[in-house]
């Protein structure tokens, strides 16, 4: 797996963010004999290169990363341009067809397109794995204020984006909401699938003819969606893991380590039952997998209020099959 395949590369930080202090008004202090006089509107966010002072409600936001594009299309924020995914038909996922048209497209390849930012005249910039470097950071910056990575990890969960991004436009009740709503979907697929509660799963990347590559860690982004529905990741996969944070790699030959409830799989266009024993795991058997397109494990690697839906649909005949 490679890193321009987003949602099969990066795992997921849990570093909490807004309600635990790293969002704050730069006009409040704590202390009002001392405080120094400063916009009230302005908000600084702490990251994982220091902090960005955004000064008021930004009017131009300029977005590199899916996560926060579907955060800001959802709290219907100023969003002037956002990055495509060279990966999927069109550039756009499928969950994204109600994008604003007012949206400018922003084409990318393998580097931060720094002149279609600039052209976009943002007064805020949000990126996350995209800046791989703090000169990447520090350019933007020169652009407008950006806010990156909000952890130390790979990606942020998007409950601390969208609480972030409240912050910011001076919405934090609409934000919540967000998160709530979203949560509470999760919540009652899990009330209407009971029997998921304790079942294991497996998510993997079918390379044809090489490697399946395995989800094994507990604090990815998939593992986040699967675990509010009562899922956990199959313990023998996170046992061949060692406790390594990621993925694991199996070659084909060890197909039957893919034991668990669910097994939900990534082809990349090939027919999983060309392989021998596929046809035997318990999933197959019972018809509780799914063979799914990027677009759909994309929305359950890097999940959001609008990607969320979209792959748990995807996802729910096998799931009912391995409620029962």
């Amino acid at each position: 797996m490679t890193r321009a395949v987003p949602g099969l590369v990066l795992a997921l930080s849990l570093v909490a963010c807004g309600s635990n202090g790293d969002v704050s008004s730069d006009g409040d202090t704590g202390d009002a004999a001392s405080a120094p006089i400063a916009d009230a509107d302005a908000v600084t966010v702490g990251h994982h290169y220091g902090t960005t002072t955004v000064d008021g409600p930004p009017e131009r936001i300029v977005s590199l990363d899916t996560q926060w594009t579907d955060v800001l299309v959802a709290l219907d924020a100023p969003l002037a341009a956002a990055a495509l995914d060279p990966l999927v038909e069109g550039g756009r996922y499928p969950w994204q067809a109600d994008m604003p048209a007012s949206v400018e497209d922003i084409p990318v390849t393998d580097t931060i397109p720094y002149e279609a930012v600039a052209a976009a005249q943002p007064d805020l910039i949000v990126v996350t794995w995209a800046v791989t470097q703090e000169s990447d950071y520090e350019r933007l910056s020169e652009i407008a204020p950006t806010i990156p990575l909000l952890g130390d990890g790979e990606v942020d969960t998007w409950q601390d984006i969208a609480r972030t991004a409240g912050d910011v436009l001076g919405i934090p009740d609409e934000a919540e909401a967000l998160v709530v709503e979203a949560d509470q979907r999760s919540a009652d697929l899990a009330a209407e699938l009971p029997g998921l509660d304790g079942k294991t799963y497996v998510l993997a990347n079918y390379t044809p003819g090489d490697v399946i590559t395995v989800v094994a860690d507990p604090n990815d982004g998939a593992a986040t969606v699967f675990a509010q529905l009562g899922l956990q990741i199959d313990p023998d996969i996170l046992a061949l893991a060692e406790g390594a944070v990621g993925r694991v790699d199996l070659s084909l030959e060890r197909i039957d380590e893919l034991d668990a409830d669910l097994l939900v799989l990534l082809t990349n266009g090939a027919d999983p039952a060309d392989i021998a024993g596929y046809g035997n795991l318990p999933a197959v058997r019972d018809g509780a997998v799914s063979l799914l397109d990027l677009a759909a494990v994309v929305g359950l690697n890097t999940p959001t209020p609008l990607s969320i839906p979209y792959s748990l649909e995807r996802i729910h005949p096998a799931l009912e099959a391995a409620a029962t």
